[in-house]
């Protein structure tokens, strides 16, 4: 069980936590469900409890499911406590002495003590009855001959009461409502009211209600793991700020089933996973999903609790979620729509932001804890094998479970003042290909024909670009356009590229993981030293997760004299190709000659709607880097664009340099054929020719309505069939023409396409 109170039956305990002072209030047992709404006894008891606890911030109800009421709501009961406090001690309301000055004793003894303990049971009611009061009283003053002037006062008193009541932020909040409502009907309170929901399984709160002041924008269901979620895309009618509203499994359970896991939760606890044993999460995972399955069974068995084979599979992948896995959080990233996580610190004060592929930026309606950030460090820690404290407090690491992957960034005290904090990058499920760039036009056709060209050239590429610019999924893609038969070294600190899923429809790639550039020291290998270890694999092609650090000089030094034979490509923060040079010659240390070894640089930047509010992302610019200059290659035209965006036309369009063959790097590739060397036309030709193959695969997808044509395994297949058939037409004709190639390859793909689905 999370909270462990050791108060008896409607006990209450104050903890501070996370800034916070929070209290719990034990309804373990107790005949009903605590709730402001249904409940004028848990309201009495409840500013009962905040007499007594002035500074609370937050209340959380205890039981099998809990409820937590926020700040705000808090604030709002706390000034109705304050206001009791004051009469009752203060103005000492009740006491012989004010009686005897303000009216008949027995009669305002008995009126007023009602009106006290209404006011803590129900605020609006008592501010209702005081105002009939006023009326009443005041009539009876009317009837009465001789001025009573102890009855003036009760009236006063009693316009005094109603005058503080209505200075409340309860009285306040429900504005014109309050002439609707009459005295008893509690339902005016949900629209004050309305609590978080936490099973007593988790410390992570979630808001299950729809906000007042939205329209729901879109609504769909995931599927995390067999269990269909539902998320619906709320704006709020007063501003451009869009929720993410998830409803998980775990908060929608009936309390028979919040006790099953309760109870499962609490002997699960008693083993904490080593860090040996984080090595294989996968492995961990199931061996706690078939435990947590076989101690539900035994626990619904002695509960006497029926428990359907579905019913019992969806309580043991919750409790495995909460228990070794990172709670909702996975929930979030099941969702393929969804590109980032934002835990942001102080985390308990913060809810989740996400970035949404289709709304952008959106706030969530989960609200972790200060627990929840604890124990999201502590389990990075022992995945990744990294340190994440004082002395080191920055974690990259990559996280996994079934087919989701995410990149993760950690940040711990003394740089993050408020504790961790967290930032998730989502991977998509399968590599992203040329034809989905396309679809989604980062890239046109032209482009994927161009990059495709370059990667068979065996070219040095460096992709650039500023965060969440699309640069790694774009490296992934272009991993599929090297053949399957040439083996791939891919070099990373952090696992992002999509080797496993590469590796499962045949592709030939060693991994290697090195050390992070923000860490000193630890037993992973240098990425220097794993770039130098490389050259001693065999030939290879050797892709760089990320260009970061002192592995730079390491790169280019191998560049430089020849040892990689095929394609070297990587990626690199900047905005410009000078940038980019700027960043490897004057932060990274490499020579400036050296830079010469790099031949390609694509520029990938999100690109803003009219409106501000969304970005998408898109490559907009493709150089090549010329060999002739000395000190910059910026003032001696070092820098040639292939590819240049055009922000009318929301597309890559070819320079002059490109259509009229000025181009070295191209020349250089075309060299090396024969049939090409000298005849720009056959080149231009070949590279127009991937183009439409990959844009044909596009329509053809939307056509059939088959967008698996456009993943990785068909990506391969395809690219497959144009070599086989441009090898083919090369030694019948010469030259792998496209007049030829073509219709031979578009019959393979409609075969191949009925054979595929």
């Amino acid at each position: 069980m999370v909270f462990k109170l050791n108060s008896p039956l409607y006990g209450v305990e104050v903890m501070s936590k996370g800034g916070e002072n929070i209290m719990y209030i034990n309804y373990l047992g107790a005949p009903i469900t605590p709730s402001f709404v249904d409940s004028p006894e848990t309201m009495s008891r409840t500013i009962d409890s905040l007499i007594e606890n002035p500074g609370v911030s937050r209340i959380i109800f205890v039981q099998q499911r809990n409820y937590n009421y926020s700040f705000k709501q808090v604030k709002m009961l706390a000034e109705i406590a304050q206001l009791f406090n004051f009469l009752m001690k203060q103005e000492k309301i009740l006491s012989p002495a004010k009686l005897r000055m303000i009216a008949n004793v027995s009669i305002a003894l008995r009126e007023l003590t009602y009106l006290m303990t209404l006011l803590k049971q129900d605020p609006i009611s008592c501010y209702l009855d005081v105002k009939k009061r006023i009326i009443v009283h005041t009539e009876e003053m009317k009837s009465i001959p001789q001025e009573d002037s102890r009855l003036k006062n009760y009236i006063r008193l009693l316009k005094r009461l109603r005058d503080l009541l209505e200075d409340t932020s309860i009285i306040k909040s429900i504005g014109e409502a309050i002439n609707e409502y009459s005295i008893g009907d509690r339902s005016v309170y949900n629209l004050i009211f309305q609590p978080d929901i936490l099973p007593n399984f988790t410390f992570t709160r979630l808001i299950s209600q729809f906000p007042n002041d939205v329209d729901l924008v879109d609504q769909y269901y995931l599927n995390s793991e067999g269990d269909e979620i539902s998320v619906s895309i709320l704006k709020r009618k007063a501003d451009s700020r869009i929720i993410y509203h998830v409803m998980p499994p775990e908060y929608v359970l009936s309390e028979e089933y919040h006790m099953l896991l309760n109870l499962a939760r609490g002997v699960l606890v008693e083993h904490e996973p080593k860090a040996e044993e984080f090595t294989d999460p996968e492995r961990v995972r199931s061996i706690f999903f078939n435990i947590s399955r076989d101690l539900l069974r035994e626990l619904a068995e002695s509960k006497g609790i029926p428990l359907a084979f579905n019913e019992l599979n969806k309580l043991s992948r919750i409790l495995v979620r909460q228990t070794i896995g990172f709670g909702v959080i996975e929930i979030l990233l099941s969702d393929e729509n969804l590109q980032d996580v934002y835990l942001n610190s102080p985390i308990s004060q913060n809810p989740i932001f996400v970035r949404h592929s289709k709304f952008g930026e959106c706030v969530t309606n989960v609200l972790p804890s200060s627990e929840d950030a604890e124990s999201y460090s502590a389990k990075l820690r022992l995945m990744s094998g990294r340190p994440l404290d004082e002395a080191n407090p920055i974690l990259d690491t990559d996280l996994s479970f079934g087919k989701v992957r995410a990149r993760v960034a950690a940040i711990q005290k003394p740089l993050s003042p408020h504790g961790p904090a967290f930032a998730l990058r989502r991977q998509r499920d399968d590599p992203w290909t040329l034809p989905l760039f396309i679809n989604n036009k980062m890239i046109n056709s032209f482009s994927a024909g161009l990059l495709s060209f370059l990667i068979d050239g065996s070219r040095t590429l460096l992709i650039a670009g500023t965060r969440s610019s699309g640069k790694t999924s774009l490296l992934g893609s272009l991993m599929l356009e090297i053949m399957p038969s040439v083996r791939s070294i891919v070099i990373e600190d952090t696992l992002e590229l999509p080797v496993d899923s590469l590796r499962k429809i045949g592709y030939n790639i060693q991994r290697m993981k090195v050390r992070s550039a923000l860490l000193e020291a630890t037993n992973e290998v240098e990425a220097s030293e794993g770039i130098r270890a490389s050259l001693r694999l065999g030939d290879s092609a050797l892709i760089v997760g990320e260009v970061r650090s002192l592995e730079a000089k390491a790169l280019y030094e191998a560049m430089r004299v020849g040892a990689l034979a095929n394609v070297v490509a990587g990626t690199i923060h900047g905005a410009s190709p000078y940038g980019v040079f700027d960043r490897v010659v004057n932060d990274l240390g490499v020579a400036t000659t050296s830079f010469k070894a790099t031949d390609i640089i694509a520029v990938a930047n999100p690109i803003k709607s009219p409106d501000g509010l969304h970005s998408m992302k898109r490559l907009v610019q493709l150089s090549e880097v010329r060999k002739h200059w000395t000190k910059d290659p910026m003032e001696e035209g070092g820098f040639v664009d292939l590819l240049k965006y055009n922000v009318e036309k929301d597309e890559l369009e070819p320079t002059d340099h490109l259509v009229n063959g000025d181009s070295e790097i191209i020349k250089s590739i075309a060299a090396n054929v024969k049939g090409w060397a000298g005849n720009w036309d056959a080149v231009y030709d070949n590279i127009l020719l991937r183009g439409k193959i990959k844009q044909e695969v596009v329509d053809i997808a939307k056509k059939l309505n088959m967008p698996e044509l456009m993943e990785s395994e068909f990506n391969s297949l395809s690219n497959g069939a144009f070599h086989k058939i441009s090898n083919e037409i090369s030694r019948e004709v010469g030259l792998p023409v496209s007049e030829r190639v073509f219709p031979e390859w578009k019959t393979w793909l409609m075969k191949s396409a009925k054979k595929f689905k």
